[in-house]
């Protein structure tokens, strides 16, 4: 799925193309496409026509736009395979466009979802922490990229923590916009095993760690984040390219970079986990 360097990359390039234009029609061809929206299609087009979109905003791994009325938020869940295209009216469609919505400049926004996991729904907006939120993405933490990220304070609650500390970056009400890609480098950065209990981390460990988290995305984002297929794009269907920077993951076998040690991959949470074995020894067994 992507993670907050691709769904920062969507952003920018909707923050760009659609930021004052006018919605002037709607169009919803597959209902998955819209079952998060409790009003289904028939309501979110009439909700959304005419309206103007004044911002496009993101925290960790979601994205949503609001309106110049302000009542509410459209939430966009990427999914697997979601993508925000903008496209010229006359382009021909995309197989997978199960949404399009007009724009007063003569261009079309199109969700293109070939797994049909993501999709579009209206949420009203909330306040948390001082800053207007949809009501869906209030648990969510704020993520390494915010200017109020509270450093300080996610050490804490992370010190906090039993669990692996690879399991603690991976919860998003803990800290925001950190998926299996990015876990992994951050962890091989900071030289430290993803199976480490949390809290056997000391706060300068924890604190190198959250930095490589922050560094290693920003990277990433430099580049238009990491596309290993033709479903990772930006809004002009362009992919990104941190995948030729990733030093373990998806690198089973191969020299580590730093030590020459081969990256093994090993299996957690019904997903895989890349490090390697010399630079990230695994913690004891009590």
């Amino acid at each position: 799925m992507p993670e907050l360097p691709e769904v920062e990359v969507v952003r920018r390039g909707l923050a760009e193309h659609v930021v004052g234009r006018v919605i002037e029609s709607v169009a919803v061809t597959h209902p998955r496409s819209v079952r998060r929206h409790l009003g289904g299609s028939a309501d979110l087009i009439a909700r959304l026509t005419g309206r103007k979109v004044d911002s496009v905003a993101r925290r960790g791994k979601f994205l949503w736009l609001t309106f110049a009325d302000q009542e509410d938020a459209l939430v966009v869940h990427l999914g697997m395979s979601g993508q925000m295209l903008v496209q010229a009216a006359d382009v021909p469609l995309e197989k997978h466009a199960h949404i399009r919505a007009a724009l007063s400049d003569g261009t079309e926004l199109r969700f293109v979802d070939q797994r049909t996991f993501g999709g579009w729904a209206l949420a009203p907006l909330v306040e948390v922490d001082g800053t207007s939120v949809p009501e869906p993405v209030a648990h969510i933490a704020r993520d390494p990229l915010d200017p109020r990220f509270d450093a300080a304070s996610v050490i804490r609650l992370i010190r906090g923590r039993q669990s692996e500390i690879k399991r603690v970056l991976l919860d998003q009400s803990m800290v925001s916009g950190i998926g299996n890609i990015y876990a992994d480098e951050a962890l091989w950065r900071a030289r430290v095993h993803g199976g480490r209990s949390a809290a056997s981390l000391s706060r300068l460990t924890v604190r190198g760690l959250l930095t490589e988290v922050g560094v290693v995305m920003s990277e990433a984002l430099d580049v238009g984040g990491t596309s290993f297929d033709a479903l990772y794009v930006n809004v002009n269907g362009q992919s990104g390219y941190f995948g030729r920077s990733l030093a373990v993951y998806g690198r089973e076998n191969e020299p580590c970079s730093r030590c020459g040690a081969p990256i093994i991959r090993e299996r957690f949470m019904n997903r895989s986990s890349y490090s390697c074995p010399r630079c990230q020894p695994k913690p004891r067994r009590r």
